[in-house]
């Protein structure tokens, strides 16, 4: 999609703390995930990983996963843990991923759905743009998403007092907010934030799938959030 000049010269004057998710000025090549697959080869451009072990109550869930949006596949992988249900939908082309992005109103993926549909919480991570360290909280669960603000800021961790429309999470057509109460919430994290979470801030695939690359910061977000859940 073509840029006017004036477009560009005013995204060149927004300050750098405005927040924007990665994907919010282009629109989405696919329209859905039949469209997504008809165009693209599972196991060459995107995989589809999921765990839901028996008695599982929450989903820690990255469909933007892999290099869409790193690391974000691996922070709802360790927050799921053993005894959580687990989803992403992970981009692993050797460039070019922003193509598989599907916006969370469309992402209607079977597998995803039928495991958010199995649980009563959902937890949706999501990467934001923004030097800042800082994380936008939102989703239909109002009362979970309090907690896990919260516990984020106890942790020392800063948390926007607003979140943007365009990433609030509240849409019903959200796949956070589609398991059986109805309602979930999404983490929209900073670029900033997230190069914390990595030994020297590096955020490529390669770098993020090691788990001996991820610095303290990483496992104490993750313990924030699940100290919320309860």
């Amino acid at each position: 999609m073509r840029k006017t000049v004036a477009a560009s010269l005013l995204f060149l004057l927004l300050p750098l703390t405005v927040p924007h998710t990665a994907h919010a000025e282009v629109a989405d090549v696919y329209p859905d995930y039949a469209t997504l697959a008809a165009n693209e080869v599972e196991g060459r451009d995107y995989l589809r990983m999921w765990r839901l072990p028996k008695g599982a109550t929450v989903a820690h869930i990255a469909i933007h996963g892999g290099a869409i949006e790193s690391p974000t596949t691996q922070l709802a992988d360790y927050a799921a843990g053993k005894t959580q249900a687990f989803y992403s939908f992970a981009g692993i082309k050797p460039d070019g991923n922003d193509r598989l992005h599907i916006t969370a109103t469309h992402f209607d993926e079977p597998r995803a759905l039928k495991l958010v549909g199995a649980v009563d919480y959902t937890v949706s991570w999501h990467a934001a743009a923004g030097s800042e360290a800082t994380t936008y909280v939102g989703g239909r669960d109002t009362k979970l998403a309090a907690k896990i603000i919260a516990a984020l800021k106890k942790a020392g961790f800063t948390v926007a007092d607003t979140v943007p429309d365009r990433i609030d999470g509240t849409s019903p057509r959200n796949i956070a907010n589609k398991n059986k109460r109805g309602m979930g919430v999404q983490l929209e994290i900073s670029k900033g934030q997230r190069m914390r979470f990595f030994a020297d801030g590096k955020l490529t695939r390669a770098w993020v799938e090691n788990p001996a690359n991820r610095t303290p910061a990483f496992y104490k977000y993750v313990a924030a959030v699940n100290r919320a859940l309860g």
